[in-house]
């Protein structure tokens, strides 16, 4: 259940990766947007393994800042700004925005994203130029560090989304882990036009007047998520391949937690669940220190200069936001007031 930047980075490796293949792929799969709307598994979860369930929703009570989406940020009599959490899909539940975040949004002199420009476009060229990050140039193959089961399984979720199978064998971990959490309706949509949430807002704040940034670049984002040792990446690959026909499910996971503000118990579940199949916590170390602690600071430390001058909305990851490591945590300890909206 990655946040943010999961489907841009599967778009454009898509697109990087088979320009040509990806419409005719995404067009044949257009009957699955009908039955886009998968099952909560973290329900599931719930009744069949009550113990289980418990513990999930346990760490998710004991997080701190996890109880809202939309922040105010205070300080010195500066004009007001926002922090929002988000998704990055097109559900309508997520996308339509509240009175809240609507008001908020449109008072904002800055928007702030995680990334600027988050086209797919924008996205395959940092990739055609960062290919060292997502695929093999050692010699070594993805074919080489599976089963012959478990790499099946990656070569039919590669074709699926659009690409050539042999590539399979090129990507990195992290990648495929990438492509198996975005399911094929919601890529289908994408290709349809329809916006995610951070576009959504981009598109918003760029009509009052606003002028529109990036908190990263997609180049460190890279960095990021290939920098996670490849001994946890396969871990977390193989973990997700157990599930690789519940993408949907896993995504309306995902949505009635953040629609029930619970986000902070999407890492836990997510970690549960790969306990059952016989991985291990420690899978996720490396994600965590890379993916949202490390990631966190360098965002923090890129807003500072926006809110001095007041009038921000960003609008990052949710699961950026709780937590001691989390940018509500951090915003505080440089002095802001940060008060739950909604």
């Amino acid at each position: 259940m990655r946040l943010g930047l999961v489907n841009r980075v599967v778009a454009a490796a898509v697109a990087f990766a088979a320009l040509t293949a990806a419409s005719g792929a995404w067009a044949a799969d257009k009957k699955q947007e009908d039955t886009c709307q998968g099952q909560d598994m973290l329900a599931e979860v719930r009744a069949s393994n009550p113990e289980t369930y418990k513990q999930v929703m346990a760490q998710a009570d004991a997080t701190k800042n996890a109880d809202a989406i939309l922040w105010k940020i205070e300080k010195d009599g500066k004009p007001t700004s926002y922090l929002f959490g988000t998704v990055h899909l097109t559900d309508k539940r997520v996308t339509e925005l509240s009175p809240a975040v609507e008001e908020a949004l449109g008072k904002a002199k800055t928007v702030a994203l995680e990334v600027a420009d988050i086209s797919d476009q924008a996205t395959a060229s940092v990739l055609a130029k960062s290919a060292p990050l997502v695929m093999f140039t050692d010699g070594r193959r993805l074919d080489g560090l599976l089963s012959q089961t478990e790499y099946e399984t990656v070569k039919h979720i590669v074709t699926r989304s659009g690409m050539p199978a042999d590539l399979a064998a090129l990507f990195k971990p992290w990648i495929v882990t990438m492509i198996m959490s975005v399911s094929d309706c919601e890529r289908t949509k994408m290709q349809a036009g329809e916006r995610v949430l951070d576009m959504k807002i981009a598109e918003k704040g760029k009509a009052h007047g606003a002028k529109v940034v990036g908190l990263e670049t997609m180049n460190q984002q890279l960095q990021s998520l290939a920098s996670v040792p490849e001994e946890q990446q396969l871990k977390m690959l193989r973990a997700s391949l157990k599930f690789a026909d519940r993408t949907n499910d896993m995504m309306e996971t995902l949505v009635k937690l953040y629609l029930d503000r619970k986000i902070s118990a999407a890492l836990p579940f997510q970690i549960a669940m790969a306990r059952t199949v016989g991985v291990g916590d420690d899978a996720f170390a490396g994600y965590q220190e890379k993916l949202l602690n490390e990631r966190n600071e360098r965002m923090s430390k890129a807003a500072e200069p926006l809110l001095k001058d007041g009038g921000v909305f960003i609008a990052i990851g949710a699961l950026h936001l709780p937590g001691e490591d989390g940018l509500v945590a951090l915003l505080r300890k440089d002095g802001y007031t940060v008060t739950a909206v909604e």
